[in-house]
């Protein structure tokens, strides 16, 4: 079987005069998480119901787990989970209902429900409300209830549609570490989010939209570099004549066929670098020229530079799509 377990190419997707996706494509390996960054209206969420079989695209194709979406949907349900953006769990039934109920419908007999239940309830820190109606919980346990819920199956493939929104720093946290857990098991996680530094603690790799199209993808590392360069800042203490200090420096770092930016007023320097041989560079530079720095910073961009760079390039935010429960071209639920 092959590694790659999502398999997008070239997806469009209308809503009337709405074009939610236009020619998307995305490709996600094996035990790695593929994170999706736009702003609402993007795509991203059409996206993830193409994926997950809840809509059929105009044009193009995927595979999920191997098996086309529009041809084979019922294999693809067998090999994934979902979670929404709002929690879909019963309130009427108990926090263990809710996965007992679940389990149940997958084909899990007694024994096999009630262990995988219990497993998950202290996974996601919910045993001691487990017992408890849903409409007693807080946002958060919810929440945290639904993550539970779409991995009762053991997914091959998880689409997680912002998990973490709502969610305390502390449950973030644990929401995190479950994701990594279940990918170094083997599991493929489709992450969509607006958090960015969700996105650069977990992504293996990005892809951008906008408009319903694909503006950028990449690594982080490779989004980070393509809009934003790493930078030396050389700063040098207010007890010396700063002006003489800061002009010194830039000569001396031009001399090393650098191109620095003096700073008098903050008595610094500021060098874009391409690696370690730039900073070692400068290192040289300052000493050479008799000058001893007070501090010295790198500062690498951030995915806030790629979003704030990418994610508006498309032409105009679109519409919503309408709730996929009045769209005529869904598949059924069977």
């Amino acid at each position: 079987m092959s590694d790659l377990m999502i398999d997008a190419d070239r997806l469009s997707l209308d809503f009337g005069s709405v074009t939610a996706l236009d020619q998307v494509s995305v490709t996600a390996a094996r035990g790695s998480v593929l994170g999706l960054l736009g702003h609402n209206g993007a795509g991203k969420t059409t996206l993830v119901n193409i994926l997950a079989t809840l809509l059929v695209p105009d044009s193009g194709t995927a595979l999920v787990g191997g098996f086309d979406v529009v041809r084979r949907p019922r294999e693809v349900r067998r090999r994934i989970g979902l979670t929404g953006q709002y929690a879909a769990v019963d309130e009427q039934l108990s926090g263990r209902g809710n996965l007992r109920l679940i389990a149940g419908l997958l084909g899990a007999g007694r024994k096999e429900a009630g262990a995988r239940t219990d497993e998950l309830l202290e996974a996601f820190d919910l045993s001691g409300a487990a017992g408890r109606p849903v409409r007693t919980y807080s946002g958060g346990m919810r929440r945290r209830l639904d993550l539970a819920a779409s991995l009762v199956g053991s997914p091959e493939v998880i689409f997680l549609d912002e998990p973490t929104t709502g969610l305390d720093p502390q449950a973030r946290l644990a929401v995190w570490d479950t994701i990594t857990q279940l990918t170094g098991e083997g599991a493929t996680v489709l992450l969509t989010t607006q958090y960015l530094d969700e996105a650069d603690r977990l992504a293996d790799s990005i892809t951008v939209l906008s408009a319903g199209r694909v503006v950028a993808s990449g690594t982080p590392a490779a989004l980070k570099a393509k809009v934003g360069q790493r930078t030396v800042t050389t700063s040098f203490t207010r007890d010396i004549d700063l002006g003489a200090a800061v002009a010194a420096a830039a000569a001396a770092i031009a001399a090393a066929g650098l191109e620095p930016m003096p700073d008098p007023a903050r008595g610094s320097v500021v060098t874009p670098v391409a690696g370690a041989h730039d900073v070692t560079a400068i290192i040289l530079a300052i000493d050479r020229a008799g000058l001893e720095a007070t501090e010295l910073r790198i500062t690498e961009p951030t995915l806030d530079d790629v979003y704030l760079a990418l994610a508006d390039t498309g032409a105009g935010r679109p519409a919503s799509p309408p709730a996929i429960a009045h769209h005529p071209r869904r598949h059924d639920a069977a």
